[in-house]
């Protein structure tokens, strides 16, 4: 998988799935090089982006709405 996912959801059960599935994918990548956190971005209400960053230390998942 690669990095940053974007992912656009149908519904909020959709949502939820979809999302845990690329952060669980987003941390495994994280855990290899142990150097960038995970950035959860919301851009509408059914677009996100999921992200390794730079700005996120190692082992956090921060949130962003940019809506």
């Amino acid at each position: 998988m690669n990095f940053p996912l974007t992912l656009t959801v149908a519904d909020r059960q959709s949502m939820d799935s979809e999302l845990d599935a690329a952060v669980t994918a987003a941390k495994a990548h994280a855990l290899a090089d142990r150097r960038n956190g995970i950035l959860v971005t919301r851009h509408t209400a059914n677009t996100f982006t999921v992200a390794l960053s730079e700005t996120v230390p190692f082992g956090l998942t921060r949130e962003h709405q940019a809506w």
